[in-house]
């Protein structure tokens, strides 16, 4: 999949795809629904498929001291088009010029002239343009001006005629409730980041761990998790996972500590991507470290016996 960072000045060969667009954060399966209305009609005009997202979130350039609320990295969100058939990803940058077009501007500079689109598939409650303003039927006007076709794809509920949506997906992770968000999503939610150093406080009772910071991610139930996570050689590992701020030390960010299982290796410097498969508990305090390891040996075991049924 190639991924494409500017809708100016590209090439022909980067040019007129079937697209998705929207923010698609999370790549759940609403979004999925999306990207399947343009991979049918790629496969009926015979073009690339194509998914425009944008980065930075729009919702972050408008709401710079807005609380963390991201469910993907950039990088992650390749990882989840890439079985869907995705060709081209156009991570278009959201910018001052970004922000300041209409409907009818984004339509025709950013998707006819700058991206060449042949086709554009957009969710039902899609807006887009200065002030939001552009809706589907809007969208769909343009196109007819400018060359592409428009398709719309309806709501997508689950079996309880819950939308599935991003915020559907944050209430639920909010709430502590993995196997929820997992059904949104397609896919157990995961946090991906850069191992650092830490106080290596772990180490001293025997539970090394690998510390990740939640940057712009949302942020989850706090708490301990089972979970499991893929090194960057490829290796998948089973773990148990503090996520939160450590009442016991009063960190003053919220940290993601994982202690993989049967693993014995130097990971700093690099990058892990963690899935949360199961919510144990919340964050407690203990008295002394005596009881803090009796309880990371208790929800070591908890999260064995999660991860073999998983």
């Amino acid at each position: 999949m190639r991924v494409v960072r500017d809708w100016r000045d590209l090439p022909d060969a980067a040019k007129g795809a079937a697209v998705a667009v929207g923010a698609f954060d999370g790549v759940h399966r609403g979004h999925q629904a999306v990207i399947a209305d343009a991979k049918a009609a790629a496969d009926r005009l015979g073009a690339p498929l194509g998914v425009v997202s944008f980065d930075l979130h729009p919702r972050r350039w408008f709401q710079k001291d807005a609380a963390p609320f991201r469910l993907m990295t950039a990088d992650q969100m390749a990882q989840a088009l890439g079985p869907l058939g995705v060709d081209i990803l156009y991570l278009l940058p959201f910018d001052a010029e970004m922000a300041g077009m209409s409907d009818a501007e984004f339509a025709e500079r950013v998707l006819a002239r700058g991206l060449g689109i042949r086709h554009a598939a957009v969710g039902f409650d899609f807006t887009f343009g200065k002030g939001r303003s552009g809706s589907p039927e809007a969208l769909r006007t343009y196109g007819e001006r400018l060359g592409f076709s428009v398709s719309t794809a309806p709501r997508l509920d689950d079996a309880d005629g819950l939308k599935l949506s991003s915020s559907a997906v944050r209430e639920a992770l909010k709430a502590g409730d993995m196997a929820r968000a997992a059904v949104i999503l397609g896919r157990p939610f995961a946090i991906q980041g850069q191992v650092i150093h830490g106080d290596k406080r772990g180490r001293t009772i025997g539970v090394p761990t690998a510390n990740v910071p939640l940057g712009d991610y949302m942020r989850p139930a706090y708490g301990v998790y089972a979970t499991r996570s893929r090194l960057a050689d490829g290796r998948v590992v089973d773990g148990v996972a503090s996520l939160g701020v450590r009442p016991m030390y009063a960190l003053e960010t919220p940290l993601l500590e994982v202690w993989l299982f049967d693993f014995d290796g130097d990971l700093y410097g690099q990058t892990l991507d963690t899935q949360l498969i199961a919510w144990l508990r919340g964050e407690e305090t203990f008295d002394g470290l005596d009881a803090l390891k009796t309880q990371i040996d208790a929800d070591a075991a908890a999260a064995r016996a999660v991860l073999r049924g998983s």
